[in-house]
């Protein structure tokens, strides 16, 4: 659901009506997606299955019954890097098991603990390291990677690797290391989550965002024409959206060149100044603004080509235990946009995955979005420009 703010989304030096024309011609799109990442992106369900087979045949399932000392989620570049603070905040404070998020395995590893890596890249030497003096100290390794190179080498015979059977580009890949450590999770009776229905809400939001579907009903492209010309502000209302939230602003620099601010809104709060120019971008664009004498909205100065801020408010499964903050944020900011996916999910609100769901639902709408941003300003695809999102592999 996408709540305007109440009036368009003017164009700008930066953008032209051309991009409404652009996204609301497929044939275009798909000429000019080179890569074939809308394609790529659309498989998001496919991966949810693929891998969650592939930790099946793994023997992931062994560690039914394990209750770690400490569960360490490594955040490496690529999909783990989103995946890991994603993990965490699933699990929430109220979880029985220690839970660290660091760059690389700490040096106390040992034999009662858990440590989950992902990686696109299999020659990632301080992973590989970090992996075989944790896997050495008998600590149990689940590891999503290619099966050839270093990283999976060094950890051969004392891990359970997870392959992956699905290659899509590594910032496309969410879906593979999420899943992964979903299924981790659930075995360790940490959080239960079915990822068949996953699937099947990724399923259904790839065709809401299919490249056929014109702007007024397709969510992402809609949200693409919302952010474009501006710096989008993409603020949290409660800890997994937050985490969603910085995903979404490294999809956008990663397809799109497009640089936003992620936080959770009560930290956003705490910036006086920008939290004033985000109350000031809210309302609706001025047409007869000079935007050579007139300072933009969000600040800047006159003449400037800086784009106008658009404070974006993420929201994962209203109703919930932090409703009261989403409330304040909605108060604070009574003209942002609200972007959720809780009233198009098939999953009930109450089903232990429901959060896990929604929220990698509202990843792969930014992902879309992204994309068809990139495309439509002419920086993503076609010769001589970005095909990929980096190296196929995972």
């Amino acid at each position: 659901m996408i709540q305007p703010d109440g009036g368009p989304c003017h164009s700008s030096p930066h953008a032209s009506h051309d991009d409404d024309d652009v996204l609301d011609d497929p044939e275009r799109l798909e000429a000019t997606d080179t890569g074939g990442l809308l394609r790529a992106a659309a498989m998001a369900g496919a991966q949810v299955r693929a891998t969650a087979a592939a930790a099946e045949e793994a023997g992931l399932r062994r560690l039914v019954g394990e209750r770690p000392r400490a569960l360490v989620l490594l955040i490496r570049p690529s999909a783990a890097l989103a995946a890991a603070p994603l993990l965490l905040a699933l699990l929430g404070p109220s979880c029985p098991v220690p839970v660290v998020t660091t760059r690389s395995v700490p040096m106390w590893v040992g034999a009662l603990d858990v440590v989950l890596a992902h990686t696109a890249d299999p020659g990632d030497r301080e992973l590989a390291e970090g992996l075989d003096r944790a896997a050495r100290r008998g600590a149990q390794v689940v590891l999503t990677a290619p099966e050839q190179g270093p990283v999976a080498a060094a950890v051969a015979g004392r891990s359970i690797l997870v392959v992956p059977r699905i290659e899509v580009p590594p910032g496309l890949a969410l879906p593979q290391a999420l899943t992964a450590g979903l299924v981790l999770l659930d075995t360790l009776g940490l959080l239960a989550t079915d990822s068949e229905v996953l699937a099947g809400e990724l399923d259904r939001e790839a065709q809401r965002d299919h490249v056929a579907h014109e702007s007024l009903v397709n969510p992402a492209k809609s949200l693409a024409l919302r952010l474009r010309a501006r710096t989008p502000l993409l603020w949290g209302t409660d800890p997994v959206a937050t985490a969603v939230a910085e995903h979404c602003a490294g999809a956008l620099a990663a397809h799109a060149g497009v640089v936003a601010h992620a936080a959770g809104f009560p930290e956003a709060a705490a910036l006086p100044v920008l939290r004033q120019q985000a109350t000031r971008a809210g309302g609706a664009a001025d047409i007869f603004a000079d935007p050579f004498q007139d300072v933009p909205p969000g600040g800047g100065t006159p003449g400037s080509a800086a784009p106008a801020l658009r404070p974006v408010l993420l929201g994962v499964l209203g109703g919930s235990y932090h409703e009261p903050e989403r409330a304040a944020a909605l108060a604070a900011l009574p003209s942002a946009d609200v972007v959720t996916v809780d009233e198009e999910l098939m999953v009930r609100r109450d089903d232990p995955g429901a959060a896990a769901c929604a929220a990698a639902v509202l990843a792969l709408r930014f992902d879309f979005a992204a994309l068809y941003l990139g495309l439509s300003r002419g920086v993503l695809g076609g010769p001589g420009r970005g095909g990929s999102t980096g190296p196929v592999g995972e």
